[in-house]
């Protein structure tokens, strides 16, 4: 409506004061439309391009409230102000509630021209503003709509680019032979597939800005389990994550702690023994994630020197610092961390 003029329908089965009621909406610029009954009325309103609606209560067939009531279901329905007798204080009120915005007293002195045109024209201010500030929610809308559409295609990209750059940093491996090289090109590749499944999420995500957890995990130890055991490693793990969301900056970090601790569970909680199990928990409770990576074998209570070259462990507690995460070791015949942080 801030395009083009105002339009007013006046529904009422008296000739005259419509035909007044219309050479004051023309002196202020307004299109006017008159009906003298409900039905209409009703058919003006369906047909669209109605702003404001002045309207009698005592109309050929039924009354005013009919017509608040038939007009449910109109699209962009228009402003009504209401004309009611002097005494009909408990109509007005009826009016109201049914969906009128405002009421003027239809009395027989000139103050009732007055008032209802001074009505018309704060309902056309009032139609005026309701309809500027939809229109600044819709665009809105779309172009959260859009940002969101461009940034999920974006994390495609992401997840795809890193997918690349894990199977040639997985080719790289095939192609060296020393054992200690092909180990840290592996564990690369587990690094950076574990940041590309972050990305994963986001594009098939309603919600760009958080993450469902427990999704995630289990899909990225699936493929750690799928890594190791092309490697040769037998030993099971076994995830107990709730469902919760958490915020998207923060699950990369998450998943790099975990590949970390569950790949360094593997390679070295069994060595020289039968194969056991790695298990992976994690619950949030009174506003902290707890997570827990334990494993049944040799043990060590992150002190001392580290198994390898230490790199993992300097690792998770760069990640556990972005986090603002507590590490712990607990007790146990094998290993058990545990990664505290903030929800």
């Amino acid at each position: 409506m801030p395009n083009r003029t105002p339009h007013v329908l006046y529904i009422d089965d008296d000739p005259g004061l419509a035909r007044l009621i219309e050479k004051a909406m023309q002196r202020r610029g307004y299109l006017f439309s008159h009906a003298e009954t409900a039905e209409a009325g009703l058919d003006l309103m369906r047909k669209g391009g109605i702003d404001v609606v002045a309207l009698d209560h005592y109309l050929p067939t039924g009354t005013g409230l009919d017509v608040l009531n038939g007009m449910e279901g109109i699209e962009d329905r228009p402003s009504v102000v209401y004309c009611t007798g002097s005494a009909e204080t408990a109509v007005a009120i009826a009016a109201l509630k049914a969906g009128a915005t405002d009421f003027v007293q239809k009395t027989l002195d000139a103050d009732f021209m007055e008032l209802l045109l001074a009505a018309i024209d704060h309902a056309i201010d009032r139609v005026k503003l309701n309809r500027a500030k939809a229109k600044a929610e819709r665009d809105t809308q779309e172009a959260r709509e859009r940002a969101e559409m461009l940034l999920g295609e974006v994390n495609h990209r992401v997840a795809n680019s890193l997918a690349m750059v894990a199977a040639l940093v997985g080719l790289q491996a095939n192609a060296v032979e020393d054992p200690e090289a092909k180990r840290a090109l592996s564990e690369t590749q587990a690094r950076i597939q574990a940041i590309a499944g972050v990305h994963r999420h986001l594009y098939t995500s309603d919600d760009v800005r958080s993450v469902q957890v427990g999704d995630y995990l289990n899909g990225l130890i699936a493929d750690i389990e799928n890594s190791i055991q092309s490697q040769g490693h037998t030993a099971s793990i076994r995830v107990k994550v709730e469902p919760f969301n958490l915020p998207t900056e923060k699950v990369a970090s998450l998943g790099v702690i975990v590949t970390e601790l569950v790949t360094n569970a593997i390679k070295y909680a069994y060595a020289e023994r039968d194969p056991g199990e790695v298990r992976v928990h994690m619950s949030r409770a009174s506003g902290e994630v707890h997570l827990a990576v334990e494993d049944d074998g040799i043990g060590w209570a992150g002190t001392g020197k580290p198994k390898g070259t230490g790199l993992g462990s300097r690792i998770v507690k760069a990640m556990a610092m972005s986090l603002d995460a507590r590490v712990n070791y607990g007790e146990g015949p094998g290993t058990k961390v545990i990664v505290t942080f903030p929800a």
